[in-house]
């Protein structure tokens, strides 16, 4: 089933999709549609776990976070290292096992990788929210995945919109990778590119903040996806030109075959499904 929706802003748009996961975690999933939307105590709310993905850091969520925490969630967004997806999924693995109660979890681009591994194997975990993220099957990267479909920015020669900074104790050949502030070539600045459709001072200050994200992370491979066994959501935005709508899609296509219901809200910003099990159907 296909719900065409108005536009609204990415935050409500993200915190309709945690509140509808939220809704299947403590609610039988042939309940979730009627029940989603009501006040209802089925249990105790879970705790919801925001990741950021690459170039970013935790304050991206405010907006998410706010929203959730005024309807009453305990809402955390702990650090992504951006060193590596096996050693980022397992520092967020180590601070799930932390939290009592159930979980949703949610990740953000790159923070989608990061949440597929560190997932797997906790049963605190109830629900997982893919927010313009990567769902990695195993064996999958970053780098491949983009190559796949169009629609990336951040798929020409490196060297035209990254800037490579040596790090202590890196790999050979690795280093720590900044996005470019302005346009190069093909490349159409960081205001562009990552911080499309947001305001031009905002997107000046998330340039000037941005964190860098090991070259290493985005050619390693996936491992054991958590969502094979995890309920999970997906939010689309339609503009996104990092992680774009056509790789999502692709990826969604390939996970599709739970036999779960689909339901879609589309705008310039975004738009959220969901099937049991895997992600939602095509957009």
């Amino acid at each position: 089933m296909r719900l065409r929706g108005r536009r609204l802003p990415k935050s409500r748009v993200l915190a309709a999709a945690c509140a509808l996961a939220i809704a299947g975690a403590v609610v039988p999933a042939t309940q979730v549609v009627a029940q989603a939307g009501t006040t209802k105590d089925h249990g105790p709310k879970p705790t919801i776990v925001l990741v950021h993905g690459a170039w970013a850091d935790a304050s991206s969520w405010n907006p998410v976070i706010s929203r959730l925490q005024h309807d009453g969630y305990i809402v955390v967004a702990p650090p992504n290292p951006l060193r590596g997806v096996d050693y980022d999924a397992q520092t967020l693995k180590n601070y799930l096992a932390t939290i009592e109660g159930p979980i949703v979890l949610a990740g953000h681009s790159y923070g989608g990788v990061v949440i597929t591994n560190a997932a797997a194997g906790n049963p605190h975990v109830k629900a997982l929210v893919y927010d313009d993220a990567y769902i990695p099957a195993q064996g999958e990267t970053v780098f491949q995945i983009n190559a796949a479909q169009p629609g990336s920015c951040v798929t020409a020669d490196p060297s035209t919109f990254l800037n490579l900074v040596q790090y202590p104790g890196a790999p050979q050949g690795d280093y720590d990778a900044y996005l470019k502030v302005a346009p190069n070539g093909a490349y159409r600045g960081f205001a562009e590119c990552f911080a499309n459709g947001v305001p031009r001072a905002q997107a000046r200050l998330l340039a000037a903040g941005q964190r860098p994200f090991a070259v290493s992370a985005g050619s390693e491979p996936s491992g054991t996806p958590a969502w094979k066994t995890i309920p999970s959501w997906a939010v689309v935005g339609t503009a996104d030109h990092g992680a774009s709508p056509c790789v999502v899609d692709t990826l969604i296509l390939d996970l599709d075959g739970s036999g779960g219901s689909e339901k879609t809200a589309d705008g310039d910003e975004g738009l959220f499904g969901r099937v049991q099990g895997r992600c939602c159907g095509p957009v």
